[in-house]
């Protein structure tokens, strides 16, 4: 997929699509867009062909504020007060056990200041292996300049975490909060495939809910909880285990152009993969994953 970067407004906006133009704000589930007709007046001012601009309402304004057209979207968005209510009433037994596991097999889970010795081990875990989860993983083979600049964006407003074993780091999380505070997305969160059985993603996600509560953070998001026609598979219930609900929240997208109207209307802003009934879509990942783990090179998460 082409994509162009831009900056209006002190945001960076990406421009993706040949035929049907589409405009979003870089990290859009993470911060309000509080004067989108700015945006709007800088895209007709910048001489280049949009035929969508699309921005999403963020926590807590769950009731659409304006009159462009929209879409229901979805987040999985978790209510944070104390840690010890995420402990005892928002998840089970079962993902306390998980949370216990990582300690118990030595896990150690803290923030971490961003530096070298972060960056290399983010890049350890991106090069770990080629394929995750039944497809390749898009960032297996960057260099360690590439891992940095992608990690360093939102510096200044974004908490990272570390889960460590013997001082190495073996899964990692970055929070990036709106300038309110009210509000921590998660924008990335991995650990390595080979210590899976430790459980460190439940480590981190303990965590980020305890980053959250000593700051005041009212919600933690862990982007959508479903995509397209997929209501359900093994990360939303991940997410739901750990105390994040589907809430619905406004998509708007403004259309620019004439194409971007009748896209619109047809649907067509929408990937096609989106559009293709789940059934269908069951099959083809099961296809897909058969294919990869024939590869030598291939390694698979296994439970």
């Amino acid at each position: 997929m082409e994509k162009e970067l831009i900056h209006l407004c002190g945001k960076a906006i990406h421009i993706t699509g040949r035929m049907l133009r589409i405009a979003r704000i870089e990290g859009g589930l993470y911060e309000p867009l509080d004067d989108p007709q700015s945006i709007l007046d800088g895209l007709g001012k910048a001489g280049i062909r949009v035929d969508l601009f699309t921005f999403m309402q963020i926590m807590p304004d769950t009731s659409p504020k304006y009159s462009y057209p929209m879409e229901w979207d979805n987040l999985a968005v978790l209510p944070v007060s104390t840690f010890d209510h995420w402990w005892t009433k928002q998840i089970d037994g079962k993902t306390r056990n998980m949370v216990r596991r990582a300690e118990k097999k030595g896990v150690v889970v803290q923030e971490v200041p961003f530096d070298d010795v972060l960056v290399q081990g983010i890049s350890e875990i991106y090069n770990e292996c080629p394929v995750r989860q039944g497809r390749p993983f898009h960032h297996y083979g960057k260099d360690i300049e590439t891992v940095r600049k992608e990690a360093a964006t939102f510096l200044a407003s974004s908490i990272f975490v570390g889960a460590f074993l013997n001082d190495r780091l073996i899964g990692f999380a970055k929070l990036t909060t709106d300038k309110t505070r009210r509000q921590a997305g998660i924008m990335h969160i991995i650990s390595m495939i080979s210590h899976r059985e430790k459980a460190p993603m439940n480590a981190l996600i303990a965590q980020a809910v305890r980053s959250c509560a000593e700051r005041g953070i009212s919600y933690l998001v862990y982007s959508n909880f479903s995509y397209g026609a997929k209501q359900r598979d093994s990360l939303s219930d991940f997410k739901e285990n750990n105390g994040f609900r589907r809430i619905e929240l406004p998509r708007y997208y403004v259309p620019r152009t004439r194409i971007g109207r009748v896209a619109f209307r047809l649907g067509l802003h929408h990937s096609i993969i989106h559009q293709v009934p789940e059934p269908l879509l069951t099959k083809f990942r099961e296809l897909r994953n058969v294919w990869y783990n024939r590869k030598p090179q291939s390694v698979t998460e296994t439970s």
